[in-house]
């Protein structure tokens, strides 16, 4: 059968193509030689004559396929080829149904290799029906010599048709069976074995079927935007759904936005109107395509009032009908809350009854913060929703996490490993700073800022956010979410807990009278919520042990800021003066790397390298060298000093995880698991702080250095003295450097009050006064300490202030001790090992904790833990008189471990006594009072406004030890010294 009764019996319109494969007046015919009768020699010149006419230049010659990657040419054997036959020839594998070959111009898929010559030449001149001529024979062996050897005429420069001729020159050799596509007239040969063909006709009608199936629209995705009318939906997110549609328009998704709001449906239309209209494209759209797709979009935008489940169930009901009514298919549905969390839970339970997608769609719930207030309510609200959703379901937006900076954190260190490798660690990171710096203040924000503050705010999630992504441990593939959040959940297990004494506050000066104006407070309110935070995070892991991570946010500063970074250890020594350093070379300079969030001097995002460091790798096709910039000078140095790199686009944080929201991305986003760690790591400094009186700022430039702060070991405090003062020292100036520290009468024994740094600057002077006069009298000094939190600034004071305390000849004891692993994080032995033993040089045989925990139990009283500790006090200490015992106060009144109507240890010749707390865990280790009072000195301190009320109650009581543990304190030949600080004291 000849290619002209072929092609008779097949057209385009018996075939159903995609799209992207429909002919345009082109011819598609599929040539297949299977059940056929193979064509005589006759009818194959003829058709070739027909449909292939020589295009132009040497007779016989024919343009060479245009797709060579499917089928690469075979040189015809000349002496130069013959030179070059030893060369390995470069080949590529390429997918012949792949998206690229498909779209092609040219399209040219062969079916089998050139067939060699035939071995049963009888048979051939039996199919022709008679004997060939003499001088057709001839021909027909060159062609088949030349069809062995690949011979080829070149391809002419232009012609209709692109076919190519297996022949020999003046004459017509016979042609193979060929497959002809739409875009190009290209003839492959078939293979002669029936078998083979069926094979490959199978796996290329397979082949082709993926392809057509791939080609299809792929579903119809609704974005339903909760909250539509709200100031974060106006600035960002309608922006952000527009560049979801202009990215994703044309591609294999249809698209419906349902703006949904409490407004109603006149007013709620007219404001999304005017928002639709103020969208706006990236530079790179041409302005004619902007508008087009502007229109559609809006086309596709549509506001509805949703407060009630029937609202709900008609929404749903419209959207079914939108997608029946076009012939599509629903890929899925995206809810995202721009709304207040206490309206989750009723959104939910609308969603999840009336409103989700039908079997074999998605959906995708996305949440913005604030996710809960603290630990707790964190995991009631995780509780609630995940009633309603599944894991994978939800999608928490930390916005942060959507800068391009800090989206580039983690592919900066994959792309870079070999240089970071050695160098990402604590022997040679110095430090790590993560900052957000603003100038607003928070007036119209004031209701918000009161619940919150600024920790809960920024850097509970932003800044630790960041953090993890510094701090994790790198992957093997950056790609898989589940794997970058399992690293991210390891990085939170090993930050070590926070302490009070872990971070410094400050308030703008004009914030509590904005409180008073928004929320309707008296005159006399103020505020102690903290509109500025410094917290000092180090983390327990082989890689960062004793690096410093220092977080900072604050409002009405100097600058609008954001960045991360991470300052390397400088050891070297130049013998050159500065002058002569040479960024590239000299390792003098400051070695850091800068993931530069946006605004301050530079004003966009960069990733900014030290040139001493190392030349680092970022993708060309999303990051640029930035120019140069003369005088800009960024952490003290020059910008040409680092090797600096700007996005080639810059993305609002939004329009990125709208993105990653629709494509599943769930690495850019909070888990449950993740955000209650979070909130496990910030809940108890908040709670620490609940009373601290943040330190007063100006705001803006006035700051000047008064908000600096310094940090040693554990510990953060500000660098400049509090410029308030209590008692006023002599001279008119109420400089800091005129404070003193307050000195009265407490319950008839001397007080002692200042601010708490000053108060505990002043204790541990005196203790260290003590032991050097107990160690030159007596050879050593026996110190009791007391558990709790307010200890630990004490502690941190001792191991970083008093290089000339006498520690080896110090014996150190516990007052009281709690019945849980000396290990264990609530053990006062381990906040004794954490905040001072581990810092300070004290011989171990020197160090007697509490025995709780024996014979694998804790507390028991068949084991004789209290007269083991007992024993151990007669034995080391003369007299059984400590030299000296630091107490605290409870709100209760209690001290030590002995509490009111305690029914031990109050009195008697006991030295050691169980007791029970009314507080978990209940069981606890303490000395008695009558021990207590033989001290030679016993210290109290107390602190903070929650000790307020127990202190004027304790101060006019009289001796009632079993009402009022504290009261019966009183040394029977030592002194008693009571530290307080102005808020426990005054109030």
């Amino acid at each position: 059968m000849s290619s002209a009764r072929i092609r008779n019996q097949l057209s385009p319109s018996q075939l159903t193509l995609p799209p992207t494969l429909q002919p345009s007046g082109q011819l598609f015919l599929l040539w297949m030689d299977g059940p056929f009768p193979p064509p005589t020699i006759q009818e194959e010149e003829a058709t070739i004559r027909q449909e292939c006419p020589p295009t132009g230049g040497e007779v016989g010659s024919w343009e060479e396929p245009a797709s060579p990657l499917l089928h690469p040419p075979r040189r015809a054997k000349t002496k130069e080829t013959n030179k070059q036959k030893t060369q390995p020839r470069k080949t590529q594998k390429r997918n012949p149904f792949s998206p690229e070959i498909m779209k092609s111009k040219s399209i040219l898929l062969p079916l089998g290799n050139s067939s060699p010559p035939r071995p049963r030449e009888p048979a051939l001149r039996r199919r022709a029906g008679r004997r060939p001529l003499p001088h057709l024979e001839r021909e027909r062996a060159r062609w088949r010599t030349e069809r062995r050897w690949g011979r080829r005429q070149p391809a002419p420069a232009s012609g209709r048709g692109r076919c190519r001729r297996r022949g020999h020159v003046g004459g017509w050799g016979p042609p193979e069976p060929c497959l002809i596509f739409p875009c190009s007239l290209s003839v492959s040969p078939m293979p002669r074995h029936p078998g083979c063909w069926k094979m490959l006709t199978v796996a290329m009608c397979m082949a082709l079927l993926g392809c057509l199936q791939a080609q299809e629209l792929r579903g119809h995705v609704s974005v339903i935007l909760l909250g539509a009318t709200g100031d974060l939906a106006r600035k960002y997110l309608w922006q952000g759904l527009f560049q979801l549609y202009l990215d994703e328009a044309g591609k294999d998704y249809s698209f419906s936005f349902h703006g949904a709001a409490l407004t109603s449906t006149k007013q709620g239309q007219a404001f999304i109107a005017k928002v639709l209209e103020s969208l706006s494209c990236p530079e790179d759209v041409a302005p004619d395509r902007c508008a087009e797709l502007k229109g559609q979009f809006q086309r596709l935008s549509a506001y509805r009032h949703l407060a009630t489940s029937k609202d709900y169930m008609a929404l749903s009901k419209d959207i079914e009908a939108q997608i029946q009514h076009g012939g599509l298919r629903e890929a899925g549905r995206i809810f995202y809350f721009s709304v207040p969390p206490f309206a989750y839970a009723d959104i939910a339970r609308n969603i999840n009854s009336s409103c989700r997608p039908g079997p074999g769609a998605w959906l995708r719930v996305v949440l913005e913060k604030p996710f809960g207030h603290d630990h707790l309510s964190a995991q009631q609200l995780a509780t609630e929703l995940g009633g309603f959703f599944r894991e994978e379901e939800m999608y928490r937006v930390d916005h942060y996490l959507g800068k391009q900076a800090v989206a580039q954190i983690l592919p900066f260190r994959d792309q870079n490993r070999k240089a970071l490798d050695g160098l990402w660690s604590r022997h040679h990171v110095e430090r790590v700073e993560i900052i957000m710096k603003e100038t607003v203040d928070a007036e119209g924000r004031t209701s918000f800022y009161e619940e919150y503050g600024v920790i809960r705010d920024v850097l509970q999630n932003h800044l630790t956010e960041v953090l993890t992504l510094v701090a994790m441990e790198l992957p093997h593939n950056i790609s898989s979410s589940e794997s970058v959040l399992q690293h991210k959940l390891r990085a939170f297990r090993a930050l070590r807990g926070l302490q009070k004494g872990s971070a410094v506050l400050g308030q703008y000066q004009a914030y509590s009278e904005q409180v008073r104006r928004e929320q309707q407070k008296p005159d006399s309110f103020r505020s102690l919520t903290p509109t500025f935070a410094g917290v000092l995070v180090h983390m327990d892991n082989l890689r960062w042990e004793g690096v410093p991570f220092i977080l900072m946010s604050g409002k009405a500063l100097d600058e609008r800021v954001g960045y991360v970074r991470i300052l390397f250890r400088n050891q070297a020594y130049c013998v050159q003066n500065d002058e002569r350093w040479v960024a590239d070379q000299s390792q003098c300079l400051p070695r850091q790397i800068v993931f530069y969030i946006g605004h301050g001097e530079l004003g966009s995002p960069a990733v900014l390298v030290s040139r001493n460091l190392f030349r680092p790798s970022l993708p060309s096709e999303s990051w640029k060298e930035l120019g140069a910039r003369p005088g800009l000078r960024l952490f003290g140095r020059p910008l040409s000093d680092f090797y600096a790199y700007r996005p080639v686009r810059e993305q609002d944080a939004y329009s990125v995880l709208i993105s990653r929201i629709f494509h599943g991305r769930k690495d850019s986003f909070v888990t449950t698991e993740n955000l209650l760690a979070s909130w496990g790591f910030w809940t108890p400094l908040l709670d620490s702080l609940a009373h601290e009186v943040p330190r007063l700022y100006p705001g803006g430039a006035e700051n000047g250095h008064l908000l600096d702060f310094e940090f040693g070991g554990a510990q953060l405090c500000f660098s400049q003295r509090q410029p308030e003062r209590l008692v006023p020292g002599p001279g008119p100036a109420p400089m800091p450097s005129g404070f003193q520290v307050l000195k009265a009468k407490y319950r008839e024994s001397p007080l002692i009050s200042a601010w708490p740094e000053e108060l505990i600057a002043k204790l541990a002077d005196d203790i260290e006064a003590t032991a050097v006069r107990a160690v030159r009298r007596f050879g050593t000094f026996h110190l009791a300490l007391s558990g709790g939190s307010s200890p630990v600034p004490l502690f941190q004071q001792l191991a970083t202030r008093h290089y000339g305390f006498p520690w080896a000849h110090t014996h150190l004891w516990l007052v009281d001790e709690r019945c849980v692993p000396l290990w264990d994080p609530e053990s006062n032995f381990q906040h004794l090992q954490t905040h001072l033993l581990q810092h300070v040089r004290v011989p171990y045989y020197n160090i007697h904790p509490m025995p709780v925990h024996l014979h694998q139990r804790l507390c028991a009283e068949e084991d004789q833990g209290a007269q083991t500790y007992a024993s151990e006090i007669s034995a080391l200490v003369a007299n059984s008189s400590f030299d000296l015992v630091l107490l605290g106060m409870g709100a209760d009144g209690h001290t030590a471990s002995l509490f009111p109507q305690s029914p031990s240890g109050l009195d008697g010749e006991q030295l050691v006594v169980l007791t029970e707390s009314p507080s978990r865990p209940f069981q606890r280790m303490s000395l008695s009072l009558p021990l207590i009072n033989r001290a030679r000195k016993v210290a109290v301190l107390v602190m903070g406004r929650v000790k307020r009320e127990i202190t004027m109650l304790v101060s006019r009581v009289g001796h009632e030890p079993k009402k009022w543990p504290i009261s019966g304190v009183l040394p029977s030949s030592g002194q008693l010294v009571w530290y307080m600080d102005y808020e426990a004291f005054l109030g």
